[in-house]
């Protein structure tokens, strides 16, 4: 009960800054590196030139799928929380891909909430440490503030999206 209750509280929370453009910080925690910590954009990724990793990364990549269908079928009843470090290059690897792929089953930008860790993976309102985050990326699928699944890194097949696909689509079966 006590986690159904931090997630709704967490969700609210989240949809409160979704209204609001960015509300992050901008640190420097080694030599030649910018991390955003708190709630962020992809704009703020793809218009800053510091994150020439976000456009390289989306060449060559196909959306699975059955995670396009999932995302097309509960585009009105789940949430995304995603959570990624800039200064790593899993989440620099695969937050551009996310992207194309929420792109392409048309899911709104509105039910996608991207929130920035430090390298100690905390981040502003300890969020992270709420959801039990432990590495990045890590994109967690919310319905009615109950998680119901959720991909940290590659995901248990080294494919994100495939994972993500199979936790949308079994949801209708929970």
């Amino acid at each position: 009960m006590k986690k159904i209750i931090l997630f709704a509280a967490g969700a609210l929370l989240i949809k409160s800054f979704s209204f609001s453009q960015n509300q992050f910080q901008v640190l420097a925690e080694r030599p030649n590196e910018k991390t955003y910590k708190g709630i962020i954009s992809r704009e703020a990724l793809v218009n800053d030139t510091s994150f020439k990793w976000y456009a390289e990364n989306i060449k060559s990549y196909t959306p699975n799928v059955d995670a396009v269908a999932g995302l097309k079928k509960n585009a009105d009843s789940i949430q995304l929380l995603t959570f990624m470090g800039t200064w790593c290059d899993d989440s620099q690897f695969i937050i551009p891909k996310f992207f194309t792929l929420i792109d392409a089953a048309g899911f709104s930008s509105d039910r996608v909430t991207l929130i920035g860790v430090d390298r100690s993976k905390k981040t502003l309102s300890h969020l992270a440490e709420a959801l039990n985050i432990k590495n990045v990326p890590t994109i967690i699928v919310m319905k009615n503030g109950v998680e119901m699944g959720r991909v940290v890194e590659y995901g248990k097949y080294g494919l994100f999206d495939k994972e993500l696909g199979e936790i949308i689509n079994s949801i209708d079966k929970k």
